[in-house]
């Protein structure tokens, strides 16, 4: 996954038909995105520009930036994501940070090939010797898990992994 990053436009210029702006890097802390910005604002083609906009971002995953969004917020996600990967920037399509940090702390059970390896999983550590060997092959696997993922849990997929979570 790409380092997340936000290209910064300056509006006066795009204001005047000019394409003028920079890609930043946004895991620098907020005074080193701030110096770029202004370093960009002061090389633009019209005088005096102060105003700015996000007019591109990439590493960002399934979150989608708004183009006024602040500079603290972009740094806070763009942290997130640094530190969870693509696992973090998927949750952040759906969730809010808050939300995405507290389902990863609270509520992240692990990573598997798929919702029916997990229902394999939980199958064989709690059920598996309470059936009969013989009969064993009958217990429909994928049926499990869709019992499972019903109510009880979700996943989310990244990595080329389906990442499982708990409802509770």
């Amino acid at each position: 996954m790409t380092s997340p990053k936000i290209y910064v436009a300056c509006l006066a210029a795009y204001n005047n038909g000019i394409l003028h702006g920079e890609w930043i890097d946004a895991t620098q802390n907020i005074d080193e995105v701030y110096a770029e910005i202004n370093k960009m604002l002061k090389t633009s083609p019209i005088e005096h520009a102060e105003e700015f906009a996000i007019h591109d971002f990439e590493g960002f995953g399934e979150y989608r930036l708004s183009e006024y969004e602040g500079i603290d917020s972009i740094i806070r996600i763009a942290e997130f994501i640094a530190e969870h990967g693509e696992l973090g920037g998927a949750l952040l399509g759906n969730y809010r940070i808050e939300e995405a940090e507290r389902l990863l702390e609270d509520c992240y059970i692990g990573s598997y090939d798929s919702e029916v390896d997990f229902a394999c999983s939980i199958f064989e550590d709690c059920y598996a010797n309470a059936i009969p060997e013989n009969l064993i092959y009958y217990f429909d696997h994928e049926a499990f898990a869709r019992d499972l993922f019903i109510n009880d849990y979700f996943s989310v997929e990244a990595n080329g992994r389906t990442h499982v979570f708990s409802n509770y």
